[in-house]
């Protein structure tokens, strides 16, 4: 899906580093069905540009996305049932790749590029769970981050109930998921929640400067297989792991990127890979 024009997001790609910027800065960045459309196409548009390497997710102004809009929980009151607001015709990024990421905010791991989410401000519910699909997160200083659905009644949403334990362990997923308390970037840390915590006028720029080093240093070919091979392994066995591995490996031995990285590193200069298909 293509969309014709952009309302609450914006989007842009320098130097293979694509940007998807969630923007409703009066509202923190409140997740809508509108924005939830936009950045589904955003997303496929950013996987299949052969010209961007790395993505990074962020929000405009001083939040990064403080759950959904209050007037659509309000709707589902009403109704006693969730709505998503969408519509019918929705992009499908990352789907297709394996079954078990064809689902919401599990495509993530379908996008065969590294997505960095930079936490400029809170991110509660929703937008809690939209930077834990990300594969790293670097967080704003201060910032504060809850799963939100306790305090609303609600069970953990978007499978946050199988991703915490698998980033922060089960001790702590435990914490954030019954309590549903609010946790700073700093004790976020600590947990292994985000990966860095930079002062907030940093931030962007740190997150950049890890995207450049990605898109440039990187092959796009190896960084594509070893996230499907981090997120597929989670539903493998180690023996199973080691065999995907080994068979990938024969493969990428005769591949460009790999021959390439040996010739650069014979000759004393940066590598020249291949952009991603």
């Amino acid at each position: 899906m293509e969309l014709e024009e952009l309302k609450v997001t914006r989007y842009r790609v320098a130097e293979a580093v694509a940007t998807i910027t969630l923007d409703r800065p009066d509202r923190l960045n409140a997740w809508t069905g509108r924005m939830h459309t936009e950045y589904r196409a955003l997303l496929a548009r950013a996987a299949a540009d052969g010209g961007v390497r790395v993505v990074v997710v962020t929000g405009a102004g001083r939040g990064f996305c403080a759950g959904a809009d209050h007037r659509a929980l309000e709707g589902h009151a009403e109704r006693g049932a969730y709505d998503p607001g969408t519509g019918p015709h929705l992009a499908y990024p990352g789907y297709g790749t394996r079954p078990e990421f064809d689902a919401e905010l599990a495509y993530h791991f379908g996008i065969p590029k590294p997505v960095i989410a930079a936490v400029n401000g809170p991110a509660a519910g929703v937008g809690l769970a939209l930077a834990c699909y990300c594969d790293l997160r670097f967080a704003a200083a201060g910032a504060k981050l809850t799963t939100a659905h306790g305090r609303l009644g609600l069970p953990a949403e978007f499978g946050l109930s199988w991703l915490l334990p698998r980033i922060v362990g089960f001790a702590h997923a435990a914490d954030l998921l019954l309590s549903s308390r609010v946790v700073l970037a700093e004790e976020a840390l600590a947990m292994g929640l985000v990966n860095r915590v930079l002062p907030a006028g940093d931030l962007m720029e740190a997150t950049y400067g890890y995207a450049r080093m990605l898109a440039t240093e990187v092959s796009p070919a190896s960084m594509a297989v070893t996230k499907l091979q981090l997120y597929a392994d989670a539903y493998s066995t180690a023996a199973g792991a080691v065999e995907d591995a080994q068979r990938r490996l024969e493969t990428m031995m005769g591949d460009h990127d790999f021959a390439e990285a040996v010739a650069a590193r014979r000759e004393g200069r940066p590598p020249r890979f291949a952009d991603p298909a």
